[in-house]
């Protein structure tokens, strides 16, 4: 009985953690993105210090052209939303392809779980990182499949792949962070 009472309330912490973090996370990126943006309640300095969407978008934008170069398809920036290939289509980057959501539930999620924080900070740049290179790859096909003709299967846009192939990859490292206490248990 005791021992429920301890499950009930560790998994109680945890939610409550969860979305405590993911709304802060999630809706706090909303908040900056929304004081770097003039008009409203606009403020310079957290346009010119903390304006978060721009330099991931920045990041995303600048690396897809990189890939896509490796991949023989030259690209131009043509402001600081569109990367467009030469002589072809865009892509526009808004805030909707960002990632947030996705990356604010990875943030919760381990934020939420007990462990140390050396071991926390590793797990979310590691997966930060896993999910802002999954949407430089979905960037890339997006401009390639918009120049080549190319269709996405079942007919599903661009951010329902997105959402489901990076829920996947959050639910691998999930498996695989669960696995690394099970497997210091065992020694």
């Amino acid at each position: 009985m005791i021992s429920n009472v301890i499950a009930n309330t560790k998994f109680m912490r945890f939610v409550i953690v969860f979305i405590a973090v993911f709304l802060l996370c999630y809706y706090g990126a909303f908040f900056f993105t929304g004081l770097a943006v003039p008009g409203g309640n606009y403020s310079p300095f957290v346009e010119k210090y903390f304006n978060i969407a721009a330099w991931l978008r920045s990041s995303l934008i600048l690396t897809a052209k990189a890939f896509l170069s490796i991949l023989g398809t030259e690209t131009i920036r043509t402001d600081e939303y569109i990367l467009r290939a030469v002589g072809g289509r865009g892509v526009r980057i808004v805030y909707a392809c960002l990632g947030f959501g996705v990356m604010s539930f990875w943030l919760a999620y381990i934020a939420a779980n007990k462990s140390s924080l050396q071991k926390k900070i590793i797990w979310i740049f590691c997966g930060l990182l896993f999910l802002w290179i999954i949407n430089v790859v979905r960037i890339s096909l997006v401009l390639l499949a918009g120049n080549k003709g190319w269709h996405f299967p079942f007919g599903w846009d661009h951010h329902t792949w997105f959402n489901i192939v990076a829920y996947l990859a959050i639910f691998a490292m999930i498996y695989f962070f669960e696995k690394s206490f099970k497997d210091k248990s065992i020694e």
